[in-house]
């Protein structure tokens, strides 16, 4: 008999359980409807928000009736609409539901700023992960750097690519720190670029790295597009000094000597590249480096 009375109450037992789960998960989903469908309604406000309408009027009520015009109310009345307040609340449930409106335009991921990677498809977190990397140091090269961050996904990838901007680096413009973020150049390499930079009077192709002594190859083709050559200014080689003509890596002490001395019995119009190359002023090494480079030309310095 005691058995039997167990039994029933373990049975009335489960079956208030079940009716109490039951209710439980009625619950459960309705609470979940009436939150989404209350975030459905302020994320809709965000593109139809509500309005209300203000009526402003140009000049007081009491002004108008003392006024020596006839009163005019629709005339002397403003009327306008704005959206209606939202709380703080509200505005931030609406903007963190709301769907991200994803853009695509040009950046370099090495500047841009969090704000305008949330524009192009990034959430707030993943935002914050890159510009965290650059303030550890971390700096895009290529555009393939930029596809082995963590947060990038294939699919955004292959969306941005096209949009991706990394100026290369100018060899005429950059100091040695910015030679220093090149793969391969530390500070040691970093200064004898500007130092060489500064012998040449400014680099007139890159190819000319490779002239740095222990510059080799294998550490060219390592950045060769990473960098650019602007156009450096003309060498003014007519008319520089001796001294000044033999301080340039193309340009010996002998041939210095021989460049005055032809400038000095050959009329302006003989002074040439080629004319001093047949007359045997420069070696064959110099006369090729010396046609690459980027020159003045006496009519250019005749007027300075």
């Amino acid at each position: 008999m005691e058995e039997g009375k167990r039994q029933k109450t373990l049975k009335s037992s489960f079956t208030t359980g079940a009716i109490a789960l039951v209710f439980l998960i009625i619950g459960f989903e309705t609470a979940l409807f009436i939150h989404k469908a209350a975030v459905t309604r302020l994320v809709a406000d965000r593109d139809h928000p509500d309005t209300v309408y203000v009526v402003e009027r140009i000049r007081p009520k009491t002004e108008l009736q003392a006024g020596p015009e006839p009163v005019d109310e629709e005339k002397d009345t403003v009327y306008y609409r704005k959206p209606a307040d939202r709380s703080p609340d509200a505005v931030r449930i609406r903007e963190k539901a709301a769907p991200r409106r994803v853009e695509s335009f040009r950046f370099n991921p090495n500047t841009v700023s969090l704000e305008d990677l949330m524009r192009l498809g990034f959430s707030e977190k993943q935002a914050q992960s890159i510009l965290n990397y650059r303030a550890k140091g971390g700096r895009f090269r290529r555009p393939a750097d930029f596809a082995k961050s963590y947060v990038v996904a294939d699919s955004v990838f292959d969306r941005l690519e096209p949009y991706i901007d990394i100026p290369r680096i100018d060899l005429n413009k950059a100091d040695s720190a910015a030679f220093e973020t090149l793969p391969g150049i530390g500070p040691y390499f970093a200064s004898k670029m500007v130092s060489y930079r500064t012998s040449l009077g400014g680099y007139s192709h890159p190819e000319q790295l490779l002239e740095i002594y222990h510059f080799d190859r294998e550490k060219y083709d390592a950045l060769k597009d990473l960098i650019s050559c602007s156009p450096p200014a003309p060498y003014p080689i007519w008319t520089l000094s001796e001294r000044d003509l033999a301080r340039h890596p193309y340009i010996s002490k002998d041939e210095a000597h021989s460049i005055v001395l032809y400038r000095t019995h050959q009329p302006q119009v003989a002074w040439t590249l080629e004319g001093m190359h047949k007359a045997g002023i420069l070696s064959e090494e110099h006369y090729a480096k010396l046609a690459r480079c980027v020159l003045a030309v006496p009519e250019e310095t005749e007027g300075k």
